[in-house]
Parts: C-alpha cells; sequence; structure tokens
C-alpha cells in the first residue's frame, strides 16, 4: 500500500477456495421466515466440521421463495471454518485496515468476469497453491470444485526434472510452457515433456465437473475461460482448445473499467493474475 500510494485503509479480503467449502442442496418449498432455520438444518448433513467451528453463508440458485410455497428451491452453500475468518481479522488489525466484508475468491471471479452471460460458462482458476473450476450460468455459481494442482507445483516439477533451482524453473516455465516444439530446441521440449503430465490432469478435473453439471442440469459448457498467472502459460489456450473444442477465453478483468490506453498492453499481459482482486475491489464498490 506503502508503495503504490493507496490513501484508502477500507478493503475487502478474498478467502482462497481451498479454505472453503462449497455444496449445494434441494429444499422443499417454503417461506423467506423458514429459510435460514432449514438451510442451518441441512447444511448439517454436508458440512465435514461442526456448524460451531464454521460461518455459513448461501444462496438460493434456484425456484423462488414465496409464501405461496409453490417451488423447490436449491441453495449454494459455502462454509469457511472460524480459524480462518479469524486470522484474516487479525491481518487486517494488524495492517490497520477497516474490513469491510471477507469473501470466497470463486465470486470475486464471478463479479469481474461475467457479464451477464446467460449460457452455462466455466471458470477455471489455475491458483498458485490449487486450482478451481466454477460453473455459472445466468450468472448464477452452480458448483465449485477445488483440486491440487496448481502453478507452484508446475515450477517445482520442471525444478526437479531438469536439476534446477526454483527461480531458474519459474523463468523456463513462463517462457517455454507446453509449447510444441521440434526436438532440436531442447529446453522447450523437456519443459513440455515435464508440464504435459500435470496439465492433463487439469483437463480431467475440468472434463469431471463438467460432466456432473450436464448430469445433473441436461446442459453443456459453452465457454471455458482461464484465470489465475498459470492461464498465461504459453501453449495452454490452445492445448484446451484442441481438447475440449469449445471456445476458451483468458480471463481480463480490467474490460469495463475505465484505464489510461498506455496501460492496456500491460494491463492484457498480467490481467488473469488479478482477476479476483478485481472482483473484490468491486465489491467494495457496489452500494
Amino acid at each position: 500500500m506503502e508503495e503504490a500510494k493507496i490513501k484508502t485503509r477500507q478493503t475487502v479480503f478474498s478467502i482462497p477456495d481451498f479454505s472453503s467449502f462449497f455444496t449445494s442442496f434441494e429444499l422443499p418449498p417454503m417461506t423467506e421466515a423458514e429459510l435460514p432455520q432449514a438451510v442451518r438444518y441441512e447444511a448439517r448433513q454436508h458440512v465435514p466440521l461442526p456448524l460451531g467451528e464454521v460461518t455459513l453463508d448461501w444462496q438460493v440458485i434456484e425456484g423462488r421463495i414465496s409464501n405461496q410455497k409453490k417451488t423447490k428451491l436449491k441453495i449454494l452453500l459455502v462454509a469457511v471454518p472460524n480459524e480462518v475468518i479469524n486470522q484474516y481479522r487479525k491481518i487486517a488489525e494488524i495492517s490497520r485496515l477497516e474490513l469491510l466484508a471477507l469473501e470466497a475468491e470463486v465470486f470475486g471471479l464471478l463479479r469481474s468476469l461475467i457479464d451477464e452471460q446467460k449460457e452455462a460458462v466455466l471458470l477455471v482458476d489455475i491458483g498458485a497453491q490449487s486450482t478451481t473450476s466454477s460453473i455459472v450460468e445466468k450468472s448464477c455459481l452452480k458448483m465449485s470444485y477445488s483440486f491440487d494442482m496448481s502453478g507452484n507445483e508446475l515450477t517445482e516439477v520442471i525444478s526437479k526434472g531438469l536439476g534446477v533451482d526454483y527461480k531458474t524453473a519459474e523463468n523456463l516455465k513462463e517462457k517455454y510452457g507446453i509449447l510444441s516444439a521440434p526436438p532440436s530446441d531442447t529446453p522447450a521440449s523437456e519443459v513440455r515433456q515435464i508440464l504435459l503430465p500435470l496439465v492433463d490432469v487439469i483437463l480431467k478435473e475440468i472434463e469431471k465437473i463438467s460432466q456432473d453439471f450436464y448430469q445433473t442440469e441436461g446442459k453443456e459448457i459453452q465457454k471455458i475461460i482461464l484465470a489465475g498467472a498459470s492461464a498465461l502459460l504459453p501453449g495452454l489456450k490452445e492445448y484446451f482448445q484442441n481438447y475440449f473444442k469449445k471456445e476458451i477465453e483468458i480471463a481480463y478483468p480490467f474490460s469495463n473499467l475505465f484505464c489510461p490506453p498506455i496501460l492496456e498492453q500491460t494491463l492484457k499481459e498480467m490481467g488473469s493474475s488479478y482477476a479476483i482482486a478485481v472482483g473484490m475491489a468491486l465489491r467494495g464498490l457496489e452500494k
């Protein structure tokens, strides 16, 4: 904050998806007054921790709350351990920040990348410590699932596979990625060979959540948006395109924000890394 000369002390923190638990379930038709107690009761069947140790947040993703009690309700539930929330509150206190809200990362992604799209979109956030696949339809989060494959892990396998230090491995990853290269281009072909098995794990996990969505909703994913710093891995977009035969887009959270033209190219190069941060800032600006 000092370096960027940021004056505001108000902040919204994002909670990593690997620290959040997502699930969805159906409830019978009920009124708004009945809903909180019903959600809490049902949460006991789904959340793997005692409810006294977590903070719950939820939203109705299908159906309508009505006194006429006609439609079933589908609920998206998010549970975060209180210990995690207390750690973030402590960070805000030590940093002398006014904490406006805490929110799961996926909601920041949704806010910065999804603009009233009606078709089903899959957001793939390849983070430093995990990857999260989330399905959004009609601007509403339908499913979210995190798994242990990350940008750091991609760097680590290059480091071990080529016997180089972490920083060198990071540079090789950013330079070559999984671009196809002739065998004579030794570094590029070696890096590709090392990374492809891990990238294939990400593809299989995405395929799994897509199939789950098709089985429960009877709908196909229309587009995939790649976010996180590793979304810019050379050759990754094309590899996804060849595999899924769908529109693949690299996250660009600045499209609806005014930016000086001189920064446009820089923002395109770094945009996917800031999709969550931009989404959190937009949450702070909502009235």
